[in-house]
């Protein structure tokens, strides 16, 4: 059973307010622990960027709270705060950071990946932080944002990095897009475009490229031109995916011969923000993200935007 709540601007409970996909808010989770305390912090500077409302949402399967980061701000470090008062310190924090932002905060009561998905399904984009603990798994992405990214309906931004809790002003001054193969009509471009328009940077497209090991065949005197072919072609795969994007946005092309994940990877060390495509598949009820988002998901050094991808996109 799930039970939905919102607090308002006053602190009363209402139900929550139906949002059309397109206006709808920014959607931020929340579990108390430091990491989604940064991705507050983030999303309150990223919903203010679009213009936006915030809609913090805490969602679990039982009435308590996993973490002990909010307690100090709701002023007792040894009881753990209800989910309304949790989500409401971190509304707090969030308007404390732009006193102009509308700013509402849900509970829900079921199981966080799904609540999250379903809150996706009417927002602009969904962000989420990284629940590593420590050591090697400090590194690595939560179960739930990695659930998270592999099936909302909307862009899920995944807090990574040293600089993840702010959006504005840049800190490297460059958003990065990874361009796949399909790319002509990507939604993950136009996505990124948007980002870097928002922010006054520049947008810098990437797209790997490799020679097959069995060619050019052995042949020494062959290894020039076959190499040339699939730096061409991404050369050409760059132009298609860039070519209607809008006049105002500073565009800088690269193309990098090796592996994709380690080309993103690489590029997010100085960047603001890394996005990459997903595709979703029609029916399919697995992890729907291909090797290159699931590596940079974990390894990234900035914040990852995950750009879902239809059929119907392409």
């Amino acid at each position: 059973m799930s039970r939905n709540v919102t607090a308002g601007l006053d602190g009363a409970v209402t139900d929550a307010p139906g949002e059309r996909a397109h206006d709808g808010p920014l959607v931020v989770g929340v579990d108390g622990s430091e990491p989604s305390l940064r991705a507050t912090d983030w999303a309150a500077d990223e919903a203010a960027l679009r213009g936006v409302p915030l809609r913090v949402v805490y969602a679990c399967l039982w009435d308590r709270y996993e973490g002990a980061a909010l307690a100090l701000d709701i002023g007792d470090p040894t009881e753990p705060p209800p989910p309304q008062d949790l989500v409401g310190a971190a509304a707090e924090r969030a308007r404390a950071r732009h006193p102009d932002l509308r700013v509402t905060a849900d509970v829900v009561f079921e199981e966080p990946g799904y609540a999250l998905i379903r809150a996706a399904r009417n927002a602009s984009a969904l962000v989420v932080g990284t629940r590593g603990r420590s050591g090697v798994a400090g590194m690595l992405l939560g179960s739930v944002s990695l659930t998270v990214a592999a099936h909302a309906d909307c862009p899920v931004i995944v807090l990574r990095g040293s600089h993840d809790n702010r959006a504005t002003p840049p800190v490297h001054g460059r958003v990065v897009v990874g361009v796949g193969e399909d790319a002509k009509e990507s939604a993950a471009v136009r996505f990124a475009a948007e980002e870097a328009r928002r922010r006054g940077v520049p947008l810098e497209a990437v797209r790997a490229w490799r020679c097959p090991a069995h060619e050019p065949g052995g042949y020494p005197l062959m290894v020039g031109r076959p190499t040339r072919q699939y730096e061409e072609r991404a050369v050409e795969v760059l132009e298609a995916a860039l070519r209607d994007l809008p006049a105002d946005v500073e565009v800088r092309r690269r193309t990098v011969e090796g592996h994709a994940r380690r080309a993103l990877v690489d590029a997010s060390h100085s960047a603001d923000l890394l996005v990459v495509g997903a595709r979703r598949r029609e029916g399919h009820l697995g992890l729907q993200l291909g090797s290159t988002a699931h590596a940079v998901l974990h390894h990234s050094a900035c914040p990852v935007a995950i750009v879902p991808h239809r059929a119907h996109d392409a």
